[in-house]
């Protein structure tokens, strides 16, 4: 019987170490953490669509010539494309837990941002945007990763949602001031770095949101958020990378 008890213990133990070693963060229940896990992997599945939506039309705008003159002769059309995303975030928030208006919102979000995207890379050269992109994957894996090992630890990551909103705010406004008053390139390098350590934050911000504190119907603003700090990610480091090799 001891025998038997030793082994029901062990037995135990196993499952619980097993159980223990996928959960998020500490005091989250097996239950709770299963569902937990699952909102996680709908929200990176939708990442993964709008990332690979936005390679297509990035592509397209780079490679097919009638569409990449149709947006350079057309500056009309590109204004408004830039703003486009802007107007849509609000219809995205509004109707985000209404199928499918929150699809169709998401999709017209992604593609107006992906025109810009691509505009961007076909004035830059190819090797500087195949080295962007390769950078922005390697922040992006190792940031997210440090996240969740350090959400299992026990760290907070919320107390960093002031400072970053702040240094974003301050970022805004420096870009408005450089469309009058253009920087110097010392002063562009310093801008480009800023910004790439703002979105860096950004990411294991938000990425600890999603594990912690994002509702399990809040999955595509969760994805947007989480959207718009890998390509600002992208875009800051595109231009670190373009201003040094000019």
């Amino acid at each position: 019987m001891y025998g038997f008890e030793a082994v029901s213990s062990s037995e135990d133990g196993g499952v619980k170490g097993d159980i223990e070693q996928g959960t998020l963060y500490p005091g989250l229940g097996y239950g709770e953490n299963q569902l937990r896990w699952g909102f996680i992997r709908k929200v990176y599945g939708i990442l993964a669509a709008q990332i690979l939506l936005t390679t297509v039309v990035s592509a397209i705008t780079v490679l097919y010539a009638p569409v990449n003159e149709l947006l350079r002769s057309n500056s009309g059309l590109l204004i408004f494309l830039i703003f486009l995303p802007f107007i849509l975030l609000w219809p995205l928030h509004v109707y985000q837990q209404k199928h499918p208006l929150n699809l169709v919102f998401l999709g017209l979000f992604t593609t107006s941002l992906s025109f810009t995207v691509g505009m961007t890379c076909a004035n830059t050269d190819g090797r500087i945007v195949l080295e962007a992109l390769i950078l922005t994957s390697a922040v992006v894996s190792a940031l997210t990763g440090y996240t969740f090992w350090a959400a299992k630890k026990g760290k907070d990551f919320s107390f960093m949602g002031p400072i970053l909103f702040t240094g974003l705010f301050v970022l805004i406004l420096t870009g408005f001031i450089q469309a009058f008053f253009p920087l110097g390139s010392t002063s562009s390098a310093i801008y480009s770095a800023m910004g790439a350590i703002i979105f860096c934050g950004y990411i294991v911000y938000d990425t600890d949101n999603l594990i912690k504190r994002f509702t399990y119907d809040q999955y595509i603003w969760a994805s947007v958020t989480l959207y718009l700090d890998v390509l600002n990610l992208f875009l800051t480091i595109l231009r670190m990378l373009r201003q040094g090799n000019n």
